[in-house]
């Protein structure tokens, strides 16, 4: 299942940092000279990306915070930075992903030039060397992944197809279902197996179906075919084929559920099955062969998620015709490394699924694509020598301390809870009290060791990465959960929580503005900071994550009283955010990001309360004519700053579990009398809900 995060994982950058890595030269000894001064490794002073902070001199003093608070703090800003050609968003979150891509670059340079790297540095070494060496890329054409094509094309039967789906995913490479370990819903102390519905090359089910999704189709269907003429089809069997792909995948589609299914039902993910059971549902995939070709003993159970979809699966197997089944796997193969290949195939992949689909006018420059490649594949690494530069103890102190501070509002605010019951309330202290916070960088590195790169071949880099990571994540099924594995790099500027373990997770670079800075009041920092982490306690009590116990276990906590109550409470804020309207008449889906919602509202109010308690006994004055409470907030929509490509804006509407930002600016302070009594606002105003729509959970 999907960690839940202040914002999505997929769209998470490695991010800015502050490096402060010294050289140090000494003076001959003779001369008894002292040391010059440390250099620094990077001037951050250099640095063209500057860091979003709240600055009263960007309020825009026309629109009123009780009309909206969105526009009043970020109306003027938004308005003078359009989102680049490059980029489909671009706020805060991107700006810091900017700043830190400039640092990164340095960094990595720094360790593709040492000819005597080990271990990490030169892993990451090898593939930036490797990934920046366009002429070598387009000499070699479709070379790289010729033997994966050829062994496609000698399929000549169902049994056969079995068989390569079999080795492809042994060597990573997976195609028409997702595998891998994640704790059993029913004992979240060990890790089992999943395998879940994949294989589609369009955002979402509805893709394939719905009429307003008709001319992404047709665009798909043409880049299909685009690919395979690149791949070195004529025109006529390029296209043939890329109808017939279409087909394929639309097949799939419709056994697949939608975004909205799997975010608001995880139960979705588990159903326990024996090895005997799945084979019987499929038997012409057999996976009991399936483990054992994956170099794994049978378990006694593991989930085979989404069974529908693998009955059609099985069922394509015997009915679908073999040329079908190798185009549609030649079209993956080719699509899934065309970003790393020759220009044309990067560019193609690029017009459909940057331009197309989502916006974007320009590719990304290529050392900002092979910078996201090794966060992708080993941002761990990455992060490894990240921190050694980046992440003070002071930082992390500060951070631990927040936290507490956060803990304490929390547990407040749920003692204090009249809808909720004795025995609930008891519960779910008992889950607060469990809580496990990860602060900074892992406790215990990921060991890299059996990993093999060299500087001959970008794609043999990337494919051997892959498949050692497979082989990682392999490996924990049937074992113990270890509890000192992170599921973001330090260098990721966001946040998650996990609900099989219970664990709130901070990566070091999130501690920067407009989320935490140093030097700013409280106000400031427990708007930006403290709400991030009020957000990712939260989710441990959302539509979802409360459907977990204190140990991290799929077990109801709640009477059926309270459920009901909370029930009623969460549909109200699916009503709320059904009604905002984002663009073309397209509306957000309130259910979709319920669970994200749900997390803002509580994660502000318990920060809201955290910033009072700091706030208690001391005479704070107010900053450019604004009190406390007000930059609370405004801070609080500053870390919404963000613009959108409409494309772009129009596939999250449907995919994305959390709302567009300038709702999420607007949505928790509308529930909060706090919001109200800070700028004075009155009943009927926008941003004042009526007391029967007014929504408190948390």
């Amino acid at each position: 299942m999907t960690l839940r995060s202040i914002k999505p994982l997929t769209l998470a950058l490695a991010v800015t940092v502050a490096l402060a890595a010294c050289q140090k030269t000494e003076a001959p000894a003779e001369t008894a000279a002292a040391p010059e001064p440390a250099k620094p490794l990077v001037d951050l002073a250099a640095l063209k990306t500057p860091i979003i902070s709240f600055q009263a001199a960007d309020l825009d003093t026309s629109i009123a915070a009780c009309t909206d608070l969105n526009g009043f703090v970020n109306g003027k800003w938004l308005a003078a930075n359009p989102v680049p050609a490059d980029r489909t968003t671009w706020g805060s979150f991107e700006l810091l992903a900017e700043r830190s891509l400039e640092i990164q670059q340095k960094l990595v340079e720094n360790l593709a030039a040492q000819t005597d790297a080990t271990g990490t540095a030169k892993l990451i070494g090898d593939v930036w060397a490797t990934g920046m060496d366009e002429a070598a890329i387009n000499a070699a054409g479709l070379t790289p992944i010729q033997p994966i094509l050829d062994e496609i094309a000698a399929v000549d039967s169902p049994e056969a197809i079995a068989g390569l789906l079999r080795s492809s995913y042994a060597k990573g490479q997976g195609y028409v279902f997702g595998f891998g370990p994640s704790p059993d819903f029913k004992n979240s102390t060990v890790n089992i197996a999943y395998a879940g519905q994949a294989g589609l090359g369009l955002p979402d089910r509805g893709y394939y179906f719905d009429e307003k999704h008709a001319s992404v189709r047709e665009a798909y269907v043409a880049h299909i075919g685009n690919i395979l003429k690149l791949a070195g089809a004529d025109d006529a069997t390029a296209a043939a084929l890329a109808k017939d792909v279409m087909a394929f995948e639309t097949r799939l589609a419709k056994v697949s559920m939608s975004s909205e299914e799997l975010s608001r039902d995880v139960s979705k993910y588990y159903n326990p099955v024996s090895v005997a059971d799945a084979d019987a549902l499929t038997p012409n995939f057999k996976w009991s062969a399936f483990f054992e070709s994956q170099g794994l003993a049978a378990p006694e159970m593991f989930s085979l998620a989404q069974p529908d979809f693998h009955k059609e699966v099985n069922a394509m197997l015997a009915d679908v015709p073999v040329a079908t089944w190798q185009a549609y796997l030649r079209y993956q193969t080719i699509d899934n490394a065309a970003p790393f290949l020759a220009d044309a195939f990067a560019q193609e992949n690029f017009n459909f699924y940057g331009k197309t689909l989502r916006g974007q006018q320009e590719m990304q420059p290529r050392w900002k694509r092979v910078l996201n490649t090794i966060n992708n594949q080993m941002g761990e690494a990455l992060g490894q020598e990240y921190v050694e530069v980046a992440f003070s103890p002071e930082a992390k102190a500060r951070m631990q301390t927040l936290v507490g501070n956060l803990g304490e509002a929390l547990k407040a605010r749920i003692e204090a809870l009249d809808w909720m019951g004795a025995d609930t309330k008891a519960k779910a202290l008992e889950k607060w009290a469990a809580f496990t916070p990860k602060i900074g960088y892992p406790d215990k590195w990921r060991d890299w060791s059996g990993l093999s790169t060299a500087r001959d071949s970008y794609i043999a880099n990337l494919m051997a990465t892959s498949e050692f990571n497979y082989k990682f994540n392999l490996a924990k099924i049937g074992q113990p959960v270890d509890k000192t594995e992170w599921g973001m790099s330090p260098q990721t500027v966001n946040a998650y929580y996990n609900p099989l373990a219970n664990e709130i997770v901070f990566p070091a670079a999130i501690l920067q503005p407009p989320f935490f800075d140093a030097n700013a009041d409280d106000a400031l920092n427990y708007g930006g900071i403290g709400a991030v982490i009020g957000h990712e306690m939260i989710h441990g009590y959302d539509d979802q994550g409360s459907r977990f116990d204190a140990k991290g276990n799929f077990e109801n906590w709640w009477s059926d009283e309270d459920m009901s109550g909370f029930k009623a409470r969460t549909d109200k804020l699916v009503a709320q955010f059904d009604a905002y309207e984002s663009i073309d008449g397209l509306h957000v889906n309130g259910k979709l990001t319920l669970g994200e919602n749900i997390a803002d509202l509580g994660g502000l109010a318990v920060a809201y309360d955290a910033l009072q308690r700091e706030l208690q006994n001391k005479r704070v004055a107010e900053i450019d004519g604004y009190s406390p409470d007000q930059r609370f907030f405004m801070n609080w929509a500053t870390v919404w700053r963000r613009n959108f490509k409409p494309e772009e804006l129009k596939v999250r509407l449907e995919t994305d579990p959390h709302a567009p930002a300038n709702f999420r600016a607007i949505g928790a302070p509308s529930n909060l009398p706090t919001f109200a009594a800070a700028f004075g606002c009155k009943a009927g105003d926008a941003m004042v809900r009526a007391d029967d729509a007014k929504v408190a959970i948390w």
